[in-house]
């Protein structure tokens, strides 16, 4: 079970990786983290030509019903794996 400090050094450790994730990580990642902070989405599907918002949006969405607990360990576990993947910049 993950921690609060475990959940915030992860956060702030996915912004010194040493390459960008994937753009399927990125949506992963930010599903976890808004469902972690906040829980269930709670915004409007944005619209048509929004792509950008609307992959998040549906990123965010897709983790409806997982509680926050199992959001932050699920989180900090994809953070670990980015990590041995690509490493810390130094």
């Amino acid at each position: 079970m993950a921690t609060q400090e475990e959940f915030d050094k992860a956060a702030e450790d996915v912004k010194n990786l040493k390459s960008t994730p994937s753009d399927n990580d990125l949506l992963e990642l930010y599903g976890l983290y808004k469902q972690a902070t906040v829980g269930d989405c709670n915004t409007a599907k944005p619209g048509f030509l929004d792509f950008k918002g609307k992959a998040k949006w549906e990123a965010w969405n897709g983790r409806k019903g997982m509680s926050n607990s199992d959001a932050l360990n699920a989180y900090v576990q994809k953070v670990k794996s980015l990590i041995e993947t690509v490493g810390l910049k130094a």
